[in-house]
């Protein structure tokens, strides 16, 4: 495999500005500079290296210089630093790179059967933690020489906010592809969504990757219609994903920012990076594809083959069937464009709430709460009931924490759905955002 800084050097792009960090502009070569400053000599190939932090001009470099060690590597972020004893053990860990840049060597490299082979081979190794939503965070080990490979063909680079975090799938690959492409990366101050809109206004920024969520926020705020002034009109496009999007806020925020293109994103840390098509700007219809991938639903759960899916979990089963299928989990609906089959995420099949044997997302029920004014999250699950079985909760969040008449809010929700989907009972409280940006 070719090393990843032999070949940046040969793009001839030394002195193309590449990120932008807290206000200060840095050059592919002021990257490449810190080769001689900075002594890896303690770390060898095959080690399992922990690298602590964010996306600063250290640390990726960094990360560039491990792959090319031939490390197996795991980013993690301190907003889980509580977790990171778990997950040294259960990634194997045997170095750390705190965030001050200290290399911490604590035992001999550990085996593991996947970790092994890629040794074995030769090749580095990306290690990413699941985010635990639905149980223990799965240890997630990538081969990263296949996980390249995608970024040697040429495609188009914009002026990218890295909004998505450093041990995340889609953080990795926002930095990995801007600097393959030769564009130009805008480290936020801060992910609050004044610091966001401001960043963008002020470098200009032109691709916005985030979640719904964030997005949600940001329609919320009130802030959103100054991205869409003559004086800062840079933004071109932003892609979201990670959850699962709901209609309502997608139509209010193509609405709010009609010349910016809106992309959904779609994959599992298991599976790589998939390549999406989204139907439309205002749609959540998504064809899926990629080199290597095949597609397919079954009783509309969604299963996905890769031919770069990952080695395998650290500490955990294997989930691919015998014939390499990956259950998503997701449910899916399906239309046909042309030749091309469009999926639409409607939930998890573990979300499917049965009341007295009439089943029906929480979906259904949260995009019409969404649409009452005031709304800012909500979330809507089945509750054990010894009669029917289950009953649905819903939990809401009001903008900035403000009262909303709740008799209002039943009678708008008892006019639009049938007995046996309103809920039951009705929590006002603040739901959990990880620090993905992502509900809890």
């Amino acid at each position: 495999m070719i090393k990843v800084l032999d070949y940046l050097k040969s793009l001839n792009i030394e002195n193309n500005d590449f990120l932008i960090y807290q206000g200060k502009h840095y050059k592919v070569k002021d990257i490449l500079d810190f080769d001689s400053k900075i002594d890896l000599s303690p770390i060898h190939q095959g080690d399992v290296v922990a690298l602590i932090g964010d996306f600063t001009p250290r640390n990726i470099y960094l990360l560039l210089k491990l792959i090319d060690l031939q490390v197996i590597l795991v980013p993690l972020t301190l907003d889980t630093k509580a977790q990171h004893a778990t997950y040294i053990e259960e990634a194997k860990i045997n170095v750390v790179i705190d965030e001050t840049g200290k290399i911490n060597v604590l035992s001999s490299p550990k085996s593991d059967p996947f970790i092994d082979n890629l040794r074995a081979k030769g090749c580095a190794g990306l290690v990413l933690f699941s985010s635990g939503t639905t149980g223990k965070p799965k240890a997630i080990l990538h081969n990263f020489d296949n996980f390249l490979k995608r970024y040697f063909t040429p495609r188009k680079a914009f002026v990218t906010l890295s909004f998505l975090m450093f041990d995340h799938v889609g953080g990795i690959n926002t930095i990995l592809h801007t600097i393959f492409n030769k564009g130009l990366i805008v480290i936020p101050s801060e992910r609050t969504v004044e610091s966001i809109i401001n960043d963008i206004k002020k470098y200009k920024v032109e691709l916005l990757p985030t979640t719904p969520t964030f997005l949600r926020m940001m329609l919320m705020s009130g802030e959103l219609s100054q991205l869409q002034t003559s004086q800062f009109s840079s933004l071109k496009l932003i892609t979201y994903g990670t959850e699962r999007m709901d209609q309502t806020t997608l139509d209010a925020i193509t609405k709010i920012l009609p010349n910016v293109d809106f992309r959904q994103t779609y994959g599992m840390s298991e599976l790589g990076i998939l390549r999406i098509k989204t139907e439309a700007r205002d749609s959540l219809y998504m064809s899926i594809s990629g080199e290597g991938v095949e597609i397919k639903a079954v009783d509309h759960k969604l299963y996905i083959r890769a031919k770069n899916a990952m080695e395998g979990y650290l500490n955990a089963p294997s989930p691919f069937d015998e014939d390499g299928w990956y259950n998503t989990k997701d449910l899916v609906d399906e239309k046909e464009i042309g030749n091309t089959t469009y999926y639409k995420i409607i939930g998890r099949d573990s979300d499917l709430i049965n009341v007295g044997g009439l089943k029906f997302m929480p979906a259904d029920v949260e995009n019409l709460v969404l649409q009452f004014e005031g709304i800012k999250f909500c979330k809507v699950k089945a509750v054990k009931n010894p009669i029917t079985g289950e009953y649905p909760e819903l939990i809401y969040q009001t903008n900035d924490d403000n009262e909303i008449d709740l008799k209002e809010l039943k009678q708008y929700l008892k006019d639009k759905l049938p007995a046996y989907m309103l809920p039951r009972k009705y929590i006002h409280q603040n739901l959990k955002i990880g620090h993905r940006f992502k509900k809890l």
